[in-house]
């Protein structure tokens, strides 16, 4: 009897089938074998339906041909099998008056009205391409030269972790990873709850915008670029906690993404933020990536 778990039961859910290849030869002589890879449509007596992954017409595999086969994990979505290089490269449009300069495969950034730590970093995340040497003296000089303290932005345990690290270089401000979390905006509209409470003001442009609740008891802001929105400065005012206001703020900013077409929603909070991380879950974010920030030491 062929070894696999599969039955009446994963029907609407993502198998691989290794199959036997009618006709076929295999390398070793034996018969020819081939993996399936999709999402089961139905089970019969005789065979079993599957829609490959790689698209195309779905296949009717005989279960007398079945030589192993499981359920697999869902495939992924289209935006978390983004890099977080690329994701970090999007959240850029949450600063106006960001300057970026490429240095190799890392940017450097500066922005003259803000000090956010995002928004005055130099994004390493990945290999840059150049000399390690010649990276990180480019990274201290460029801050150097414009009268700030040089600050990178790596992944946890990177080899950019490593080599920033190696030059006595350890966790600015000592914050805990930065979570860098997605969704999709129609999930996020859903679970969002209906407020008959004051609504937010908007104040901005189609690019980005600000939205302010009861004199800025609570304000937030957000970016839209590339069907993408993603929202920082997400705050309330401590004397007005527990209000749901900074949820208002959000359905506000999110409304507003949504109009502007975006399909993809994105926000970065701290690792050890719980009270964050559990209302973002709710709203259907889920962790992209983790990122941390690294400065000289002393």
């Amino acid at each position: 009897m062929p070894a696999h778990t599969l039955g009446p039961h994963v029907v609407g859910t993502r198998i691989v089938v290794r199959r036997v290849v009618r006709g076929e030869t295999g390398p070793s002589g034996g018969p020819a074998l081939t993996d399936l890879l999709g999402t089961c449509l139905a089970w019969e007596d005789d065979a079993c339906v599957v829609q490959p992954d790689r698209g195309g017409e779905p296949v009717r595999v005989a279960l007398a041909d079945v030589v192993s086969g499981k359920p697999v994990p869902p495939r992924a979505s289209t935006r978390l099998r983004v890099s977080a290089a690329e994701a970090q490269r999007r959240a850029m449009a949450l600063w106006t008056d960001l300057k970026t300069e490429p240095l190799g495969d890392w940017v450097l950034r500066r922005s003259a009205g803000s000090a956010n730590r995002r928004a005055n970093s130099v994004l390493a995340a990945g290999p840059s391409g150049l000399p390690d040497a010649e990276a990180y003296d480019a990274v201290v000089d460029f801050y150097a030269g414009h009268g700030q303290r040089p600050v990178a932005a790596v992944l946890p345990d990177s080899a950019e972790d490593a080599l920033f690290r190696a030059h006595g270089w350890g966790l600015e401000s000592h914050d805990a990873d930065t979570v860098f979390e997605l969704a999709g905006i129609a999930a996020v509209q859903r679970r969002l709850p209906r407020s008959s409470g004051p609504h937010a003001s908007l104040e901005g442009d189609d690019r980005l915008v600000t939205a302010t609740l009861l004199d800025g008891a609570a304000t937030g802001v957000a970016a839209y670029d590339d069907d993408w929105v993603g929202f920082r400065s997400i705050e309330v005012d401590p004397a007005h906690r527990r209000r749901g206001l900074g949820v208002a703020v959000m359905a506000a900013l999110v409304e507003w993404g949504a109009e502007r077409g975006a399909t993809t929603a994105y926000l970065q909070v701290l690792g050890d933020n719980e009270p964050a991380l559990a209302l973002y879950d709710r709203l259907g974010f889920v962790e992209h990536h983790r990122y941390r920030y690294l400065a000289p030491v002393g």
